[in-house]
């Protein structure tokens, strides 16, 4: 298994050809904008290149994968995935290629290095800050490619707000503007507007916090009772992990998901410099970065959230 840098891994994918990539499952914008962009830069070189589709992808971002979606009789010979730090982040349909990717472009420090080859720079905001390092070694960005990536930097730096945004993603952000790209809709769609489920579920995980610490630490609980009561989809509940950071005097954000009657999906939000989400994560089998990770959990939200906060006290203690 070797690991690339970018300019290697541009040339690494001008050798190659018929390409499919790879998402991870619950697709965000970082993974969507990075296959999406990589994917039109390829066919741009005059390469054979699809997005393997995943039915669950939300509609918020599924405008952005039009025409790019592999035919299901399609043969890959080159098979690449993005933002994909762990086997655990294959969805079902990826599930036959676990043993079959070729190269992988990331920014986890939990990076597992699963695929043949690996291009990782953990120091990235996101991985579109990455993808957009490799396809200008090929010559100017065009628009078609810069519009998807503006959306995987700027949703995964939550337009620029969160912990993770620093000098780079603002300068890759402006060399993607430079190209001609209108970033206004792109903003208003991720940042500026919510379904009115969406903004009864926040009311409804509002009602339900349970706050720690003094107040430091809060957890929400979204059910599948909930989502089934306001016939809440996907696109209602986009980046939701973001919202109980969004609480004044929160340091520590727990998101618990329902994904079964006996599957949880935890989302970590942290203040880095206080506590790193990506280690507490690790101990639940996930991982993820510094200030932003998730782990999966056998159980009911009861038991996630137990599981999540002893494995808060644990890296906790570890500092004392």
């Amino acid at each position: 298994m070797g690991t690339l840098n970018f300019s290697q891994t541009a040339a690494w994918l001008l050798g190659r050809d018929n390409f499919l990539i790879l998402t991870h499952v619950r697709p965000d914008g970082d993974t969507v904008g990075c296959a999406a962009g990589l994917c039109v830069a390829l066919r741009e070189q005059g390469k054979a290149a699809h997005i393997l589709p995943d039915p669950n992808t939300s509609r918020v971002y599924t405008g952005y994968l039009e025409g790019l979606l592999a035919p299901a009789d399609y043969v890959p010979g080159t098979v690449v995935a993005v933002d994909m730090a762990a086997r655990s982040m294959f969805h079902q349909g990826a599930q036959p290629y676990l043993d079959k990717v070729d190269l992988t472009i990331d920014h986890h420090p939990s990076q597992e290095f699963y695929a043949k080859d690996t291009c990782l720079d953990a120091g990235r905001a996101a991985c579109g800050e990455l993808v957009y390092d490799i396809v200008r070694q090929w010559g100017p960005v065009s628009p078609r490619v810069a519009l998807p990536l503006y959306m995987a930097v700027s949703t995964d730096c939550g337009c620029f707000v969160y912990s993770n945004t620093n000098a780079a993603c603002h300068r890759v952000a402006a060399d993607l503007l430079d190209t001609g790209i209108d970033c206004y809709p792109i903003n208003r769609k991720h940042f500026r507007t919510k379904s009115f489920k969406r903004l009864k579920l926040e009311s409804m995980l509002t009602d339900g916090m349970e706050l720690y610490d003094g107040g430091r630490i809060a957890v929400v609980t979204l059910t599948l009772e909930m989502m089934a009561q306001l016939d809440a989809r996907e696109e209602d509940i986009d980046d939701i992990s973001a919202f109980v950071g969004q609480v004044e005097g929160v340091s520590t954000g727990v998101t618990v998901r329902q994904l079964t009657p006996e599957r949880c999906k935890i989302s970590l939000r942290t203040d880095p410099g206080d506590l790193d989400a990506s280690r507490v994560c690790a101990l639940l089998g996930g991982g993820g970065h510094a200030a932003a990770a998730g782990a999966s959990v056998t159980g009911s939200p009861a038991h996630a959230r137990d599981a999540i906060l002893a494995a808060i006290r644990t890296i906790q203690a570890e500092k004392e």
